[in-house]
């Protein structure tokens, strides 16, 4: 047994959808830890959170890409008296462009935070998500059931946390921890600029308001599903993955790429 509270740990809570995951969490009652570098954005929400009548979100402003960052999160919790019930990993980033061309130190940094990070965070946990009956949500990504020429490293990752959390899914289960992972189509959020896309417009019928996202997340995991994926558009994506052949797809997801207009760095 353990002493401490238990809170619902979201990481990436500046902006998109995790924030709106912040709000949900906090809607149905949960005690919430938040994380990204900007502690001015974090501190605004957690205000706006305290301000609804729930407690005062923990503001963790902390660099995830630190090789130490998920033990550093784990003894800051410990400080306060907390550990995570339900861990949120929502911390990612992209990058459009070929992999030839995109600066390669910032790829395997994007390699460290949506897989390295996202898998220590997920591992770390477990034993208080146990304790307390919780639950893993990964957010992912249609991507990651597509090959993606033209952003193949991001896709990549992706297709890492489908599989890993789907893995995790069953793995976790006798241990009572709820694992879902969240796959959304586009979501209108910062996503796009730091990926380092001018001008994209994302197909309408795919896309998803990150407030909706944030609530299918939400559902799905306290449901315990494995994978959840927004809108039927996305889904009929993800099951066209399993009926197209894999040439058809490289060349479907090269020519929407392609239409990306990439900010090369210099």
């Amino acid at each position: 047994m353990s002493n401490l509270r238990p809170v619902t740990l979201i990481t990436g809570a500046s902006s998109g959808i995790g924030v709106e995951l912040a709000r949900v969490f906090a809607r149905h009652g949960h005690a919430l830890a938040l994380v990204a570098r900007r502690a001015d954005r974090l501190n605004l929400l957690a205000d706006e959170i305290a301000a609804g009548g729930a407690p005062r979100p923990i503001v963790i402003a902390t660099d995830l890409a630190l090789a130490n960052a998920a033990q550093a999160i784990r003894d800051l919790l410990t400080a306060s008296g907390c550990e995570p019930q339900y861990v949120v990993n929502n911390a990612g980033f992209g990058l459009v462009g070929t992999a030839a061309t995109r600066d390669r130190a910032e790829q395997l940094s994007m390699i460290d935070l949506n897989m390295r990070t996202l898998t220590d965070l997920s591992l770390t946990f477990i034993n208080s998500m146990q304790r307390h009956r919780g639950g893993l949500l990964n957010v992912g990504s249609v991507a990651g059931f597509l090959p993606g020429p033209g952003s193949a490293v991001y896709y990549a990752t992706k297709a890492y946390v489908l599989s890993f959390t789907e893995a995790l899914h069953s793995e976790l289960k006798p241990r009572g921890i709820k694992v879902s992972v969240l796959c959304p189509g586009p979501v209108p959020t910062e996503f796009a600029a730091r990926a380092g896309v001018v001008g994209d417009k994302p197909p309408g019928a795919l896309t998803q308001t990150a407030q909706t996202v944030a609530e299918a997340g939400y559902n799905g995991l306290m449901s315990n599903t494995r994978t959840v994926v927004p809108g039927l558009a996305n889904k009929l994506v993800t099951l066209a993955t399993r009926l197209l052949p894999r040439r058809l797809l490289l060349r479907m997801v090269d020519r929407r790429q392609s239409r990306r207009r990439a900010v090369q760095p210099a």
